[in-house]
């Protein structure tokens, strides 16, 4: 992950979140081996930093052709990448905060005991009233991730998501499939509330920005305009951890022929963003000729 920035001045990034970190992930993220990458505490500091660096190299590209960045947004920890873009957050603070996200959320559940189901082809409405019915007193499972109108992701307690599922089963008459996600850890549930908490105490010790260009947050799809206060934005990461991404609701505030960016590693944003939107252009960061290709576009 990064080596293809190599002999960019975005790859300095990569000898910057090892001296952020005080630790040699970007050994980690070029040479792996891949286990270690895939842990959250890793996954996540290396996301921000391989999205960082595709922006920074994108950013001579859109200088060239005076083009401006009118709004931003990422899913999950793509979220502080977006604050980073937006000029609330240094990339030496975002990269250090989530590398305590990801230790918080892997300490917040013992291994076995929540899980992530992603549910294929079952409308929202009917996703909620799946998981209110698999809910009891202690056990709790919630939508986690509205990632397109045919995908939504639940997360919490395992014998909750298996409720979920089985009242679908019995309920639920279309053809639908219910697939569990090879995951460390049940993410965006109420089970991450032990680390929504931790996490809150880092951010309060983190320096913010106002943004500079308007962002839109995943706990509630709003569009959140330049000038957003430090303690908004603070608040919204906070309520995240254990609150569920509104991927799709976020994807349909752009406007129709709306051109989006997708730096970071794969093209998953692309596939769905054609699923909730297909007026809407996705240009993958992640692949090559990918720089060429911006530059043709624009």
């Amino acid at each position: 992950m990064g080596k293809s920035l190599e002999g960019h001045a975005s790859y300095e990034l990569l000898n910057r979140v090892n001296t952020a970190l005080d630790f040699p992930l970007s050994k980690i993220m070029l040479e792996g081996p891949e286990e270690e990458l895939a842990l959250t505490h890793n996954t996540q500091p290396a996301i921000v930093t391989y999205s960082i660096a595709l922006l920074e190299k994108a950013k001579n590209i859109l200088q060239k052709k005076d083009v401006a960045i009118e709004k931003v947004l990422g899913h999950s920890v793509g979220e502080y990448s977006a604050l980073v873009a937006a000029g609330a957050l240094s990339f030496e603070d975002a990269v250090h905060v989530v590398r305590a996200r990801g230790q918080f959320m892997q300490d917040a559940v013992p291994v076995g005991k929540g899980k992530m189901v992603a549910i294929m082809k079952v409308p929202q409405e009917v996703v909620q009233k799946a998981c209110t019915h698999g809910s009891e007193s202690i056990e709790k499972v919630i939508p986690a991730n509205f990632n397109e109108p045919n995908q939504i992701v639940i997360s919490g307690h395992a014998a909750a998501c298996d409720r979920a599922v089985a009242w679908l089963n019995d309920n639920h008459s279309c053809p639908f499939r219910a697939i569990e996600l090879k995951v460390s850890a049940p993410f965006h549930s109420l089970l991450m509330e032990p680390a929504a908490e931790k996490l809150k105490d880092t951010l309060s010790d983190v320096n913010f920005n106002e943004t500079n260009i308007p962002y839109i947050a995943n706990i509630d799809a709003e569009v959140y305009g330049a000038g957003t206060t430090p303690d908004v934005i603070r608040d919204n990461l906070y309520r995240q951890v254990a609150g569920s991404v509104l991927w799709t609701q976020s994807i349909e505030q752009l406007p129709a022929k709306t051109l989006c960016l997708e730096v970071g590693p794969g093209r998953v944003l692309m596939g769905l963003a054609r699923k909730i939107n297909g007026d809407i252009k996705v240009h993958s960061l992640d692949k090559e000729d990918a720089f060429e290709e911006l530059e043709e576009m624009l």
